[in-house]
C-alpha cells in the first residue's frame, strides 16, 4: 500500500500499530550446534552475533548431528555408541545406547524417525525420533557413513564407504530403491535443492552427482583433496576438502568449477543458512569459517571447542529459548 501525507496524519494509530508489529517480529537468526569430538562437547554458536552461547557436555566423542527445526538436536557419540535427543537448552530428553559403530544421523521429521548409520555392521538403525527406541534396521554395504534425506523427504541416501557405493531407500516403505557405484570411499553426501544427490568421495578426490529417481550417475566432478561434505546456496555447490584446507565451489547449472576458497585447517562439516551463508567447521583449528555464497567472500568465524566435526545438518533456523 502507498501512503500519502494526509493519510499518515489522519491515521497515526495505524502507523503506530504497524511499527509495533514490525518491532515484535524477531530478526532472522541461525544457531550452529557443532559437535566437537575431541572435547566431548557441542558448541552452540549464535551466527548473528558470532558468540558461543553454550557448551554442552556430550560424552563419547560426538560426531554425527541432526537438528530438528521443531526444536530438538540429535547427537551421535561413536565411542560410547550413544544417540541423544537434546532440547535447545542442552537437556537430554532421550538417550539410547546402540551396538556396532553408530556415526552418521539424519532426521525424518515427517514420520518421527531418526536414521543412524552403523559403521561396523553394514546397516542403518531406524529409531523412533522421540523415544529413540529401535524400530528396525536397514541392511547396507560395508561401512555406511553419511546419511541424507531428499528435499521432499521421500528418499534416504546412504554413503557406503568401503563398498564405493550409495544406496537409496524409500522413507515410507524403507525398501531399497536403487544402488549406484560412485568414487572411492564416499563419506559425506547431500541433496541439492533441485533433487540431485552430491556425494563426496574422499579416496578419489571427486564428487559423484546422481539422479536419485533412477539411481543413475550423471557426472563425476574433480574437486580438492579429500572431499568430505557438501552444501548448497546461490545456485552453487560447496565442498569441503580436508587435506587442502579449502572449499571447492561448483556451478549447479553446468557443474563447472567456480572457485577454490581457503578456509580453516581440515574443514569437515558444512551447511548453508537460509540467507545464503555457508558455514564450515574446521576440525584442526577449532573454528568456523563463513562464506557469502553470492560474493564468495570468506570470513573467519567464531571459535569452537576442540575438534569440531559437525557431521550432518547442524544449523537451527531460529532463536534459542
Amino acid at each position: 500500500m502507498r501512503w500519502s501525507r494526509c493519510s499518515v496524519r489522519r491515521r497515526p494509530d495505524l502507523i503506530g500499530a504497524l511499527l509495533a508489529a514490525l518491532l515484535a517480529v524477531p530478526a532472522a537468526a541461525d544457531i550452529a550446534f557443532v559437535t566437537c569430538q575431541n572435547a566431548d562437547t557441542v558448541s552452540v554458536i549464535d551466527l548473528d552475533t558470532g558468540l558461543e552461547r553454550a557448551r554442552w557436555s556430550v560424552p563419547g566423542k560426538p560426531a554425527g548431528v541432526a537438528v530438528d527445526p521443531g526444536g530438538a538436536v540429535y547427537t551421535v557419540s561413536p565411542d560410547s555408541k550413544t544417540v541423544r535427543r537434546h532440547d535447545l537448552t542442552g537437556t537430554v530428553t532421550a538417550e539410547a545406547v546402540l551396538d556396532g559403530g553408530p556415526i552418521g544421523v539424519a532426521l525424518d521429521a515427517a514420520r518421527d524417525r531418526l536414521f543412524v548409520s552403523d559403521w561396523y555392521n553394514a546397516r542403518v538403525f531406524v529409531l523412533d525420533a522421540v523415544a529413540l527406541e529401535v524400530i528396525t534396521t536397514l541392511p547396507t554395504a560395508a561401512a555406511p557413513a553419511g546419511l541424507a534425506l531428499s528435499p521432499d523427504g521421500l528418499l534416504l541416501a546412504v554413503a557406503e564407504r568401503d563398498a564405493d557405493r550409495v544406496s537409496l531407500f524409500d522413507t515410507e516403505s524403507l525398501a531399497v530403491l536403487h544402488t549406484a557405484a560412485v568414487g572411492s570411499r564416499p563419506f559425506g553426501l547431500s541433496f541439492a535443492p533441485d533433487g540431485r544427490l552430491f556425494v563426496g568421495n574422499v579416496g578419489s578426490n571427486d564428487v559423484t552427482v546422481i539422479d536419485p529417481g533412477v539411481g543413475e550417475v550423471l557426472a563425476t566432478v574433480p574437486v580438492g583433496e579429500r572431499p568430505y561434505g557438501v552444501a548448497f546456496a546461490a545456485g552453487r555447490a560447496f565442498v569441503t576438502n580436508q587435506y587442502q584446507n579449502s572449499v571447492s565451489v561448483l556451478s549447479l547449472e553446468d557443474l563447472g568449477p567456480v572457485a577454490t576458497l581457503d578456509v580453516g585447517e581440515y574443514p569437515e562439516g558444512i551447511a548453508a543458512t537460509e540467507d545464503g551463508t555457508i558455514v564450515v567447521a574446521n576440525w584442526f583449528d577449532n573454528s568456523l569459517s563463513l562464506i557469502d555464497a553470492a560474493t564468495l567472500k570468506v570470513t573467519q568465524g567464531p571459535a569452537t571447542a576442540d575438534g569440531p566435526r559437525a557431521f550432518g545438518a547442524f544449523l537451527y533456523p531460529g532463536h534459542l529459548p
